[in-house]
């Protein structure tokens, strides 16, 4: 499960030219999602989201979490997170869930987001979606549940 995050100080989402969603001051999500992805992949990047420091403080740039500044979230599905362009010119996403999967996953994912009291807004999964932002930083950073299990570099 990949989430590619933004910080943002506004976000909308627009289906056919129509405002679905909207935040203010928080984080914009992208989230995909792989034919191999489980729970523990959801709850393993959603409390990472939850608690990384990306909000800044008079003295430094990366000091608050979204929980401790009670960040509004705007959750948008990406299968194009897994987009494999090693070969030839057009992306394949072999790699991605099935719309099936990949929906409940995000569902999930959704909920667990909204367990954190958190303002949490949503895209239309599956839907052909307009985003718009405005980033913050500007800070935008890729989480991936394999990291996890990855040895560390030095």
């Amino acid at each position: 499960m990949r989430f590619l995050i933004q910080r943002v100080t506004q976000s909308q989402v627009y289906v056919n030219k129509k405002r679905i969603s909207d935040i203010s001051q928080g984080l914009l999500i992208f989230i995909g999602i792989s034919q191999d992805d489980t729970d523990s992949d959801i709850t393993y990047l959603v409390e990472k989201t939850l608690n990384l420091r990306l909000f800044p403080s008079s003295k430094t740039p990366f000091e608050y979490s979204a929980i401790e500044t009670s960040a509004e979230l705007l959750l948008v599905s990406q299968f194009t997170l897994y987009a494999n362009t090693r070969k030839g010119r057009r992306p394949s996403f072999v790699n991605a869930a099935s719309s099936e999967n990949a929906k409940e996953l995000y569902l999930k994912t959704v909920g667990l987001f909204e367990k954190s009291g958190l303002r949490v807004a949503t895209g239309m999964f599956g839907a052909k979606m307009q985003v718009q932002l405005k980033n913050d930083g500007p800070v935008t950073l890729l989480l991936d549940s394999l990291d996890r299990t990855r040895s560390r570099r030095s």
